[in-house]
């Protein structure tokens, strides 16, 4: 049984020489950080179903989590690909945005104080939590030693 997502099955087509110039791509994209989202994508791929499978899943999910949870709100390059009216359309998009950028910001600001909060909620119930299972596994322990009978 094969457990790939998919397989290739063209005429002609060297799959394994296929797939492994792709992994290389993304390796050395990855290694020159074109891919910067690319940890938070991959948890996102999976659910929080999967974490009873993978222990350090969690970790990997708020280390993600930390690592977006700010919204990007500066101003940014506009270009235009179309090239007869570009210059006419750039100055219309950074009209436009300079006319809406206010309130952007505005948005945006709030919208990241809403995640820098929810970061530190889900932060420290975690803490919480781990803090509170391990009292209970030191005081599993601590009964189990009191009660096994000393050689």
């Amino acid at each position: 049984m094969n457990t790939d997502p998919f397989q290739i099955g063209a005429e002609g087509v060297d799959a394994e020489r296929l797939v492994a110039e792709i992994r290389e791509t993304v390796a050395t994209k990855m290694q020159a950080g074109a891919y910067a989202g690319a940890q938070l994508a991959r948890a996102e791929r999976f659910n929080l179903v999967n974490l009873k499978k993978d222990e350090n899943f969690f970790d990997f999910y708020m280390e993600s989590l930390r690592e977006a949870v700010a919204i990007d709100i500066n101003d940014f390059e506009i270009h235009e690909r179309r090239r007869g009216l570009a210059p006419l359309l750039v100055f219309f998009k950074q009209s436009v945005w300079k006319l809406l950028k206010f309130y952007t910001y505005r948005l945006w600001s709030q919208q990241n104080q809403v995640n820098g909060l929810l970061l530190s909620a889900s932060e420290e119930i975690d803490r919480k939590y781990r803090d509170k299972l391990k009292a209970l596994e030191d005081r599993i322990a601590a009964l189990e030693s009191r009660s096994r009978p000393t050689p």
